[in-house]
This record gives C-alpha cells, structure tokens and sequence, in this order.
C-alpha cells in the first residue's frame, strides 16, 4: 500500500472491495462507470465517497421530505451548515455532528477533533464561532469501559474547546445499556457571520486555482469515514489507525488566515476537509459546481514521507482546509498564510472536464467521473417495518416512601447534575455568555441587546417505545428549552443516530421518527437547516437506542427580559401551566423507582405545545414571571426541585399523588411569579384556553416540601451533586 507505481498497486479481488466496505453491487455499478477496472487509489475514494457517512444513502428518500424553509433561513441543508437571520445584518451559522466510532475507539481525539471538525464547518462559512454543545450518551455506568469513555469523552471535548477558545454552553449525558457498545458523541458548533460575508463551497470557473490551506497531510484517519459506516464488532480497538489526531491551537491559527483571508476578496469557494479528506471536499467543490478537478499530490504538503496517493486522498488530518482563490490574489492569500504559520500550496485547478483526476509523480492514479462520485452517489429505499408499539401501561404503584422515591430520582445517574462534566469546559470565554450550563438553554450575547439561545435535547427511551411521538417529542423539547429563556424559537439541526439501516426494524425506527421530527417543525415553525446521519450504530448486532439528536438556535430580542430557571424570592406564586401529571409510560419514576421500562411514551399534542409556548415567551416578554422551567425527564418533582436547588430557596408545593408528582406529559411549564400576577395571568390563560393553576409558594424554609413531605436543601443537593464526583472517583 506504500508503492510508488501503479504496477505495485494491490491487485483489486473481491476481498479487497469487501474490505472496503463496497457491496458487489456497487463495485459492479462503479466499475460500469468507468467500464474498466478501477486503480488502487480510486477504489479508495470510491470506497470514501459511496460509504454511508458521506453518500447518505440509506437516508437520502427520507431526509427530502423535512421543512428546511422559513422566512429567516438564509441556506438550509447541503452546505458546511445552516445559515439564518437574526436581523441588523447579523447571521448565525450552525451545525451538529457525530464522532461517535472514533469516540468509542479513541475516547479523547475522537471527540477532540469531533469539536474541531464541526468548528470549521462553521467558520468555513465566514463565521467565527461563539457557542459549541455537545450531546453525549455512554453505556451502563457498571459497565466496566463506561467510565473510561466518559473520561476521555469529556477531556477531549473540553481539551479542543478550551483550547480553541470557545464556550461550551450547552448539552446532554446520559447513560443506558444499550450504548455499553457504542458511546455517541454529538458535537454542535455556533457562530457569527454577517448576511453579506457568507462563503459557500460550490466552484465556479475554469482553469481557477485549487488551494491546500493548514495542516500538513500525514497518515491519522485513513478510512475513518468509511469505519464510520460499519458495524463494530469484538475487534473496535483494532481500527485506532482510522482515528484522527487533532490540534487546536492549529485550528485557532486556521480560523484567523481563513477570516483574514475571506475579508481580502480572495475566496471563491471554500471546504473544510472533513470525513474522507482531500477526496470528499474536492469532489464536493466541483460537484456542487458542475466543474472537473485536477490535483497534482505532488504538491500536497506532507508531515510523513512516502505517503502514497491512496494515503493522501483518504487521510483526514485535522485542520486543513480546500479552496478555489481568485488568481490575481494568490500573493496575498499566500502572505495570510504563512503569517500565521500555515501551509499554502496551490495542488490542483478547476476544469471543464466533469472529471476528478489525481496526478502523483507523473502517473494519473485516478479519473473519475466527478458528478457521480459526488452528488450523484448510490441512493437506496431500504425496505423497514413498523416496530411494534409497547402494550398499554397497567398500574404503577405508589411509592412504599415518597421522600426515598424522590431522593432515589434526584441522584439517579440521568438526573444527577451534570456539574463534574461542564466544570471542565470553559463555559466564559469570549466574555458574552449570558446563561451556562445548568439552565434550560445556553444564551450568548451578540451585541447590543440582541442574544440567541442554544440547546440539544432528545429523549431515546421515548424514540424506542414509539419513534413517531419520540421524533416528535425531540423538537417539542428543543422548542420549550429556548422558550424557557424568553427565546423565539428559530431553526434545528440534527443528529440521526441509528443502528444498522440493513434491518427492517431500525430502518423503520428512522423513518418514523423522522415523520415526527418533520410534523413537529412544521407545527412549530421550525425548519431543519443542517444536520448529520449516523447509521450502524451497533456492536455485535445490539443497536443503539435510536437517538435523533436535535439543536435548535433560538433570537432573544431583548437579553434584559432573559428568563432563568431559579427561584428568585420568597413568597412568590408557584403556577403549573399545562395540567396535572397523568402519564407514567417511560418515565424516569417508573425505571428508577420500580426498575420498569415500559408503556408508550408521553404523547405530543403539537397545537398545544405552540400555544402554550408562545404563552409563555409572552409572559417573559412582559416581564410578568420571575422564573420558569419546563417539565421533562422526572415530572412536576424533578422540575420543582431543580428550580429550588438553582435559587437555593425552598417550596412549599400541594400534596400531590405520584402520578401528578412524576407524570411526564408535555407542553408543560413551571412558572413563579408575584402573588399579585399570579391571578392576572391564571385569568389571561383561561381566556386562551390553556390551563394554569397555582400549586404551591417559593419559601424561605431551606427544604422543599410536597404536601406533608419534606426534603431538605442540604440533602437534596447533596444527592443531587454528589454521583458524577463519586462515579468518575470510582
């Protein structure tokens, strides 16, 4: 594989198209393509191209049918990222990604350069980032590489982030079996861009130069797209070569030459060299552009000697990036460059061939047909079944000792605080932070009055009982999150996390739940305007949960009016809007408490939850409510409690029994605010049809009191903070 002719090339056997990761099939159909055979190299950039992580197609069909307008989106999918208005000429570009295999493989640079490559997506756009998140979900904390994993995970991700120089605001961990095999490791980036400085990836005109800008080239994550798109098996920790190796402080350098550079006049197309390197960005540029590519490696700068054709069009050496540059600019793109110690190399030009060729010390080791490599890949309808729904929920008995029930929630491994994780991301820098983790959503400010919103929610055990409402349900979430800050709920992005799409069942998991996802932005007004796949998510034929992730951006008009979570003052009003708890299906009460998971989950009344949240932003906007959180994972309980422990004030809340008290139930809100207001609003609510009632007071009392039950402060937090610190000790 280190040759230097195509003679010494490996001979092309089925074996060796099955190794990389090609159905017969699609070798038949590629070599009638070229209606020979192919080379050593173009088997590996067909290899890179047609797998699942960078072709989509599995999920193609299925992803068309989402709502990806709006009248604030700028560009919706098929670029680096999604691009909307946030008024004043301000845009914000976002995205989210998975770096799940390598993550499970390699825990730190797997998710180090996760964040890193979804920064540049970012600022490949002419945007410079100003917010990241990151949703992660490990298996079993008794499993005996969960805590290694979330080690690893959490140094990686705030290891790049810190670095880099941007804060993390924002995300999820969770644990369940199911991910024992493989961790996901979702990562979201957010930045500032002006509506007129918005760069795109697509080519245009012949014979222009195709630039080499950043890192040096070297042997670290050579077939890490196509690893990407395959099962794992007993043998993970033998695909650590396909792992890339990041360095932030490069990436820093990157971002600065490439908004330096953008604001010369010099770009006209740019690419982040993401999964499958060279080859993807390159193929993607001229694709997109109906233009041919040439490239000669020779130029390519290298860190490893040696390095062959196949090597260098398959790498995905971080911080590195392709560009198509005005050619009276090259002196002065070049001078970027090097000021900031990067490499700068002109490797190829722009053609009217509509072909891919790939040059290296005198020999073509590659003409493709570049429309077909790229936005012309195979696409398959899958065949998928319904998986069957959950038989109805029997009785949940009450709890033998509330306060114990309670308690057992509170510090319960997906309940707990998430504390131990964000303390070790810099949540500050760039000093617009205006909510950290620990709220509903993260808020930065954007200047002026102006800030947006941020948050990544999904709920997997829901997604697994009914993958239609659990689809549903994400978005709901997201849209409530940003609701709870005052935010107006804009636009998604997406993470589809799922099992082998070959089988029946998980191929119907991820249709449904995309119906759901795509019924619930359209109900909310809230287009999907980027986002990831990430299919055979399994070890050993055991899928994953299917986990939809979803981030969602959110534009606070005025940061002044933000609201937070935490109990302000004693003798405040505590209102429930939305109803009682009736629903027990799924819930954190009934696998914490009684060690069941089972029932439907919660369903998603999509009318309700855009009233009651357009109620709720209107109260905020008013200044009429003092704090607010919504009711998700553990009820009424958990939501009270949280709000207590953020104020570090007490509550005295109504006897309730366990199914108000737990009941997940959605398109609901708890609210305080003056005694005064409180009729006002239980009164303005009433005449909109949407249920609120008082159900209890904020009290000076230190303990959180559930009719006759009572929970001390001290303890609650105690429980509260103490499992992550006592499980990452051992």
């Amino acid at each position: 594989m280190q040759s230097k002719t195509h003679n010494q090339e490996p001979e092309i056997t089925a074996e060796l198209v099955a190794a990389h990761g090609l159905k017969p099939e699609e070798y038949k159909h590629f070599t009638e393509l070229l209606d020979r055979t192919p080379t050593f190299t173009e088997l590996g950039i067909c290899s890179a191209m047609w797998n699942e992580h960078c072709s989509y197609k599995s999920s193609k069909k299925w992803l068309k049918q989402l709502p990806t307008k709006g009248p604030r989106v700028i560009c919706g999918p098929g670029e680096n990222a999604g691009v909307i208005d946030i008024e004043d000429g301000d845009a914000i570009i976002f995205k989210m990604e998975s770096h799940n295999h390598p993550s499970f493989i390699e825990p730190y640079q797997g998710a180090a350069t996760g964040v890193g490559g979804i920064l540049r997506d970012v600022f490949t756009m002419g945007a410079r980032p100003i917010a990241a998140l990151n949703a992660l979900r490990f298996g079993d904390p008794s499993h005996p590489k969960t805590r290694h994993l979330v080690s690893g995970v959490v140094a990686g991700v705030g290891g790049y982030g810190n670095s880099f120089g941007v804060p993390t605001l924002g995300g999820e961990v969770n644990f369940h079996a199911r991910y024992n095999g493989n961790n996901l490791v979702n990562a979201m980036a957010v930045g500032l861009a002006r509506t007129d400085g918005i760069f795109y990836s697509k080519a245009k005109g012949v014979g222009l130069p195709v630039v080499y800008l950043g890192a040096k080239t070297g042997r670290d994550g050579i077939h890490g797209a196509t690893m990407a798109s395959a099962e794992f098996d007993d043998k993970a920790d033998e695909k650590r070569p396909t792992v890339q190796v990041g360095d932030p402080f490069t990436e820093k350098c990157l971002l600065e030459a490439c908004l330096e550079l953008m604001a010369s006049g010099a770009v006209i197309a740019i690419q982040d060299m993401g999964a499958a390197g060279l080859t993807c960005s390159a193929v993607e540029m001229g694709a997109k552009g109906d233009l041919g590519i040439e490239l000669n490696l020779d130029k390519v700068p290298c860190r490893e000697e040696g390095m062959t054709a196949y090597e260098m069009m398959l790498s995905e050496s971080q911080e590195r990036m392709l560009m198509v540059l005005r050619p009276e600019k090259e002196m002065e793109a070049e001078a970027i460059f090097k000021k900031w110690g990067l490499d700068f190399a002109i490797i190829g030009q722009t053609t009217d061939t509509l072909r891919f060729v790939i040059k290296h010390q005198g020999e073509v080791k590659a003409d493709l047909p570049i429309k077909q490599m790229g936005d012309e890949a195979p696409e398959y309808d899958r065949p998928w079944i319904e998986p069957k729904k959950p038989a109805a929920l029997g009785d949940v008995p009450v709890p033998n000792d509330l306060a114990a029930a309670i308690l057992k929630i509170v510090g319960s491994p997906d309940m707990c605080s998430r504390r131990w994780v964000w303390e070790q991301y810099d949540t500050r820098v760039q000093s617009n932070s205006a909510q950290i983790p620990g709220g509903d959503a993260g808020v930065v400010r954007i200047r002026g009055k102006k800030a947006i919103a941020v948050s990544s929610d999904v709920t997997p055990r829901y997604v697994e009982a009914d993958p239609f409402e659990g689809g549903k349900q994400a978005v709901a979430e997201c849209w409530r999150n940003l609701t709870c800050v005052g935010a107006e709920p804009i636009a998604i992005t997406d993470n589809l996390n799922f099992g082998n799409p070959e089988r029946p069942e998980v191929m119907g998991q991820f249709v449904l739940a995309l119906k759901g996802v795509g019924e619930a932005c359209r109900a909310l007004d809230f287009p999907i305007v980027s986002g990831n796949v990430s299919l055979y998510n399994e070890t050993n034929g055991q899928a994953i949960l299917p986990t939809p992730t979803i981030g969602g951006v959110g534009l606070l008009h005025d940061l002044s009016k933000m609201a937070t979570l935490k109990f302000k003052e004693a003798g405040e009003a505590i209102l429930l809007l939305g109803g009682h708890g009736t629903h027990l299906g799924q819930s954190i009460y009934l696998r914490e408490v009684w060690g069941r998971e089972e029932g439907p989950p919660p369903p998603v009344d999509l009318v309700k939850e855009r009233a009651h949240g357009n109620f709720i932003r209107g109260l905020i906007n008013d200044a009429a409510v003092t704090a607010v959180h919504d009711i998700s994972d553990g009820g009424l309980a958990s939501a009270v409690i949280e709000m207590a422990l953020a104020g570090n004030l007490g509550a005295q809340v109504d006897a309730l029994d366990h199914v108000q008290l737990f009941g997940e139930d959605q398109a609901r809100y708890v609210l305080t605010c003056s005694t005064k207001e409180a009729a006002k609003i239980i009164t303005q609510a009433h005449v909109k049809g949407i249920d609120v009632i008082r159900i209890g007071t904020v009290s000076g009392s230190g303990a959180v009191r559930f009719g006759t039950v009572s929970l001390p402060l001290s303890v609650l937090r105690d429980t509260h903070e103490s499992w992550f610190p006592k499980f990452m000790a051992g």
